[in-house]
């Protein structure tokens, strides 16, 4: 899948039609994202996705090219940028309604919460289950953190943390390098089916587990960047 993502980018900022083969990996709907990083230090440069299952096959097409260029932190991704990144996708799963805010596990969960701003206007705001890790942030940070992130301006204090209304969920993870990309790339066999660059479309397969025992409870939420769900995307 990430293979794919590098290959709807790299058509995407080198001005050529999209991938014209069908990618090998199944076409199963999955609330997902797509994550770029770029340089040594894995800086984050986008990453954009959607709460509501979406058919993986157009679905990375999409995100792939959003998370690149339209995530509002940062600056469009540049094709001299392209040998730098690595590319990560994310099939959330678990959805569970929590008890309180402190009701998930660090490391284990992501969380999106919805809380009112000082306004009364519902906000919302996600962390996926790798960035509370990354940080070195407890439960409380994260919450702060993300308050802050979904655009809540006055003080944190613990009724407004009470106030969050929180889902916590899972997701399996999948990261590949340019260098990876490439050496698969040239490795793959000659074939008819070839995307913009000639390579063939011998793309990364869904593990099985994507595939089985996965139940979805995320249609009609709202994201997490204050835009209601019904738009389904929003940035990690």
């Amino acid at each position: 899948m990430c293979f794919f993502c590098f290959d709807v980018l790299n058509c995407h900022l080198n001005n050529r039609d999209p991938p014209k083969s069908t990618p090998v990996f199944p076409n199963d709907s999955y609330p997902l994202f797509v994550t770029w990083e770029v340089g040594r230090d894995r800086c984050l440069r986008g990453c954009i996705g959607t709460f509501f299952p979406t058919y993986l096959h157009s679905g990375l097409r999409e995100y792939a090219i959003s998370s690149a260029t339209k995530d509002s932190r940062f600056s469009a991704i540049t094709k001299d940028e392209i040998p730098r990144l690595h590319c990560s996708v994310s099939i959330l799963n678990q959805f569970e309604e929590t008890q309180g805010y402190l009701d998930w596990e660090v490391g284990k969960h992501g969380i999106r919460i919805q809380f009112p701003n000082e306004k009364n206007h519902r906000k919302t705001a996600t962390y996926l289950p790798e960035v509370a890790v990354e940080q070195g942030w407890d439960q409380i940070q994260t919450i702060d953190s993300l308050l802050h992130k979904g655009g809540y301006r006055g003080i944190v204090t613990e009724d407004a943390r009470r106030s969050v209304k929180l889902t916590r969920y899972q997701s399996e993870k999948i990261t590949v390098s340019y260098a990876e990309y490439v050496s698969h790339s040239s490795s793959s066999e000659p074939s008819p089916l070839t995307n913009c660059n000639g390579f063939h479309a011998n793309h990364q397969p869904v593990p099985l587990s994507y595939r089985l025992n996965h139940r979805h409870r995320s249609s009609h939420t709202p994201s997490h960047n204050g835009t209601s769900m019904n738009h389904h995307h929003g940035h990690s």
